[in-house]
């Protein structure tokens, strides 16, 4: 009977301690009031390697709070290609078929060790999935070059 006692009280204990910590600098102690603030997001460094700055953006909950808008560091939002044709990941669809024949063209059938098949003009911004349109590109250059294409010219 004690030991049952011992246990109450430590439970009761642990779950007014974690109510009644401080909440994460930001967040709102009620629904109410999260509709009236915004959070401040410190800087961090994605998976990637860019870095996003510090912000403030809507809560959580808020009709004004979208989780993945992204847009790039000057405040203009990426340019999003509205009638490439896209896949179940939202991805724009790539012919595999000219990739091969580019592919097969190079001289590299299964590919080459390092490289990735890029397009010169981007398909965002209206190139054509042809062999014509297709470069072999380091995985280091391809990354910088999409960082860089986020805006069609």
């Amino acid at each position: 009977m004690r030991l049952l006692r011992v246990c109450l009280i430590a439970l009761a204990l642990t779950f007014s301690t974690t109510v009644a910590a401080p909440l994460h600098s930001g967040w709102t102690a009620s629904a109410s009031d999260s509709k009236k603030k915004t959070v401040h997001v410190r800087s961090y460094t994605r998976k990637d390697g860019t870095v996003v700055r510090a912000h403030d953006r809507s809560a959580r909950g808020t009709k004004t709070y979208s989780g993945s808008s992204r847009s790039s560091s000057k405040g203009t939002k990426a340019v999003r290609c509205a009638t490439c044709p896209r896949d179940s990941h939202g991805k724009i669809k790539r012919s595999e078929s000219a990739k091969r024949e580019f592919m097969r063209q190079t001289g590299y059938p299964h590919g080459r060790p390092g490289y990735v098949v890029d397009h010169i003009v981007p398909l965002a911004c209206g190139g054509v999935d042809t062999p014509s349109n297709m470069q072999w590109q380091s995985r280091a250059e391809a990354k910088a070059k999409d960082k860089r294409e986020l805006r069609c010219k």
